[in-house]
């Protein structure tokens, strides 16, 4: 029998294929409803148990990994090095969308009349820079049970890393407290690699369903500005992500692809870097040997905090709709185009179609109108399979990176 990579791979190609099979069906046929509904049912099993181990996984995995990198004097390092890699290749990922759009222009010769019935069936909710990061500080800091229970990974994040802190710093008191944190996290990994047998059959689901979907019409109006992503976010993908790899650790692209690609090839499919972060991290251990301390602390918070492929979409997206509305964007509004899609793709849930939530705030910055982001949603699900791919890939790098210069040898 293949082993699980190769069956993932398998149940990707069958899938892509069999949607588009199913999708030239005729919308009535009783053959496309069944396949459509077999499909949701399955892939909606399969995401409802990676979100089933999530949140534990995640609150387990940072409060663990600070408490031992505390003990190592490690944590700072860890912290630094994370910072700054995440910074460096999301600024990586925004200039690589803002010189493509600048020398292609994608939308130039489209007008704004083709998506008239789109946009009169959308409402924009208007953030201010003020209001968003006044809305994104408010959610860092809650109630810990509520946020547990509201799968609000950020507030979980922050207090699983005060909670690390404080394992530390008081002690021998808390020794059984960490022990069994520890043990309780060894279960969740045991639980995730039993969930992993189903991957195949989930992922298959996926994109049956995903592929069966899409909107033809919509896809040729604007089919240069969907090419562009996906040729600007795979560049990032496969030259800029794995150069950076290179270049700071010696390690090969292609032994960091076989290693990854089960990840990798997940977030494809379920358009949720959230919730590929179980299978992140037991590729980062079993496959990357990344300790289990750096990887606990560096892949949750890329989660949350590196979104190169949506900083890259949101960047790329704002020039094409300012091309759709006649607009030149100065170099001037560019620079805040670049740092406003930096800080939003910061604040961006890792969930499917998260950066549509903090594209309006992108477009609202430079005075283009928010409204106009109905014209993205009927391609934001396509787009999403990739750009999760290359987030997921660049937190996977990062946790590589991280090790080689904030670990112990």
């Amino acid at each position: 029998m293949p082993g699980l990579n190769l069956q993932i791979l398998i149940a990707a190609v069958l899938g892509v294929l069999l949607g588009w099979l199913t999708g030239s069906l005729p919308e009535a046929s009783g053959l496309r409803e069944g396949v459509l509904y077999a499909s949701s049912l399955v892939g909606s099993v399969f995401i409802g148990l990676l979100k089933m181990v999530l949140v534990p996984l995640v609150f387990t995995s940072i409060a663990v990994g600070v408490a031992n990198l505390q003990a190592h004097h490690q944590v700072h390092r860890v912290w630094l090095s994370a910072l700054i890699y995440f910074s460096a290749t999301t600024a990586a990922a925004m200039l690589v969308a803002l010189v493509a759009a600048n020398l292609w222009r994608p939308g130039a010769g489209l007008s704004l009349e083709l998506f008239s019935q789109a946009m009169a069936d959308f409402e924009a909710r208007q953030l201010t820079l003020a209001e968003f990061f006044l809305h994104f500080f408010a959610n860092l800091f809650q109630n810990p049970f509520a946020a547990l229970a509201q799968g609000s990974i950020l507030a979980v994040v922050v207090f699983a890393l005060f909670m690390g802190v404080a394992l530390v710093t008081g002690g021998g008191r808390y020794q059984h407290l960490q022990k069994l944190l520890q043990e309780f996290l060894d279960l969740l990994l045991r639980i995730v690699a039993a969930i992993m047998r189903l991957a195949p059959l989930g992922i298959l689901a996926l994109l049956i369903k995903l592929v069966a979907e899409q909107d033809v019409t919509i896809l040729s109006a604007v089919a240069g500005f969907v090419v562009l992503v996906f040729a600007t976010t795979l560049f990032h993908g496969v030259v800029v992500l794995p150069g950076i790899l290179y270049l700071t650790t010696g390690k090969s692209p292609l032994w960091f692809w076989r290693g990854a690609r089960e990840a990798i090839i997940t977030g494809f499919a379920t358009s949720s870097s959230s919730a590929t972060l179980p299978i992140s991290l037991r590729c980062a251990e079993d496959n990357l040997k990344v300790r289990r301390n750096i990887a606990g602390f560096v892949l949750p918070l890329g989660a949350t905090m590196n979104m190169d492929g949506t900083a890259l979409y949101e960047a790329a997206a704002a020039l094409f709709i300012a091309n759709l509305v006649g607009i030149e964007l100065s170099l001037a509004q560019q620079a805040v185009v670049f740092f406003t899609a930096m800080i939003a793709s910061t604040g961006a849930p890792g969930i499917p179609s998260a950066g549509m939530v903090t594209m309006v705030m992108v477009l609202q910055a430079v005075g283009l109108p928010a409204e106009a982001i109905a014209i993205l949603l009927p391609i934001d699900r396509l787009l999403d399979t990739v750009r999760t791919a290359v987030n997921v890939e660049g937190d996977l790098v990062g946790s590589v990176v991280v090790q080689r210069y904030a670990g112990d040898e």
